[in-house]
């Protein structure tokens, strides 16, 4: 489960900025519902959701974004990414001191029962340092750290090759020599080790690169992963049950096979996203509808936007819930009703539904979820530009709000800030 996450220089984000799943031991509502259980003496309980407010431009997305690029370095760094390769990460614009620095990103996290910190920064060229530590005992551990060694006085840097400290905690074990000489500049020596057969980094690798279920914004959501599901009797089942539990009156769901082309949405670490339209045999989903005069079948292009946002959402939230994992969606509320979101979060707020610890996070403009029977006041984040435009995150229990407080109205009475100001208002 993931416990925090922190980014720093990426894009409108310029100072360290701390998104955090602990939860607060003060906060004594929806403990039995919305908490999930880490094992650990000094933070007893990760929260199964957080939700994200702020107007357009605040850097929502930003974040969000920042950790999907995390994951996708960890994942590609060692095999996809070519020597002479830069990566395409964007830092903070505004800051011309900003613009020669690294970005850094950090993630604390559970896996089997252990508390691991992992975290690297890097510049377009070239990793500038790396460290994992494992939290056995109440004392971190370091597993190992590399640090991109820096020029003495008048001395001159190879930038093709540079040099690295490597620093090997006692209880890596593996051909930590050979890992380290594999090892490029512009990848990660978690990565690269695990290319190399590190048994004992490979859980944490894995965990990483697979833990992650992220839905950008823009409903670029691939409908062929929920209609893969059709292809079993329980896939089908499932799938009509999730589009029942939310009000969507369909009968029956088939499928049907049909040339065309796919359309891929495929995420790049050194440019901007693309679009990679293949040939294939494509399955199409056929929605059954009966009313009192009879049934229908319609195609998914003659539903509602809300339906196929719906039904795109339905694998990757079954998914996660039936995996444990973390779903990371861009405004989730898109096409959807209120009550549908909520429905949607309820699902995770369930222990019946949600038996292995799923996580969701998700931004969202519908202050109708600001709700304090939805969720928890540590749940709510909030993010905002300051004077020098730059994103500031900070969750609502800064303000300390009472159990029973009108979130919503407070919150667009913009007595926690992280709301749009217009003109007239700044002249008033």
């Amino acid at each position: 489960m993931l416990l925090e996450f922190r980014v720093s220089n990426f894009r409108s984000i310029r100072d360290e900025q701390t998104l955090s799943l602990v939860a607060s031991k003060s906060d004594k509502s929806h403990k039995d519902t919305h908490l999930v259980a880490t094992g650990m003496a000094s933070a007893p309980h990760a929260l199964a959701s957080a939700v994200l407010y702020g107007p357009n431009a605040s850097g929502k997305s930003t974040l969000l974004a920042a950790l999907q690029y995390m994951y996708k370095v960890v994942e590609e760094s060692a095999t996809k990414v070519q020597p002479s390769q830069q990566y395409n990460v964007q830092r903070f614009k505004l800051d011309p001191e900003k613009l020669t620095q690294p970005v850094q990103f950090d993630l604390v996290f559970m896996l089997a029962g252990v508390r691991y910190e992992y975290g690297f920064s890097m510049l377009p060229e070239r990793v500038v340092n790396e460290t994992l530590v494992v939290y056995q005992t109440a004392k971190p551990k370091l597993l190992f750290s590399r640090q991109l060694a820096q020029a003495e006085p008048g001395e001159k840097q190879d930038t093709a090759a540079p040099a690295y400290t490597y620093t090997f905690g006692s209880s890596l074990k593996g051909a930590k020599q050979l890992w380290q000489a594999a090892t490029r500049p512009n990848a990660l020596f978690l990565s690269t080790a695990v290319q190399l057969n590190s048994e004992m980094l490979a859980p944490i690798f894995n965990w990483i690169v697979t833990a992650f279920v992220y839905l950008p914004a823009g409903g670029l959501v691939d409908h062929n992963y929920t209609t893969k599901l059709l292809q079993s009797d329980e896939g089908r089942r499932h799938v009509q049950e999730f589009l029942s539990g939310a009000d969507i009156a369909i009968a029956d769901i088939q499928t049907v096979s049909h040339k065309g082309f796919h359309d891929e949405v495929v995420f790049a670490l050194q440019g901007p996203a693309q679009v990679r339209r293949t040939e294939a045999e494509l399955l199409l989903p056929i929605f059954e509808h009966a009313g009192p005069k009879g049934s229908a079948k319609f195609e998914l292009h003659e539903e509602s936007e809300g339906t196929r946002r719906l039904y795109g959402l339905a694998a990757p939230v079954l998914d996660v819930l039936k995996s444990g994992r973390l779903l990371v969606v861009d405004e989730l509320d898109s096409s959807l009703h209120t009550l549908l979101v909520r429905h949607l979060v309820g699902m995770f707020h369930n222990p019946a539904i949600n038996k292995l610890g799923a996580q969701l996070i998700f931004t969202t403009h519908d202050t109708a979820l600001l709700d304090a029977g939805l969720f928890r006041r540590d749940q709510v984040w909030l993010i905002e530009k300051d004077a020098s435009q730059a994103s500031v995150l900070y969750p609502l229990t800064d303000f300390s709000p009472r159990a029973h407080e009108a979130l919503e109205r407070n919150y667009l009475a913009g007595r926690y800030g992280a709301v749009p100001v217009f003109p007239q208002q700044q002249a008033s």
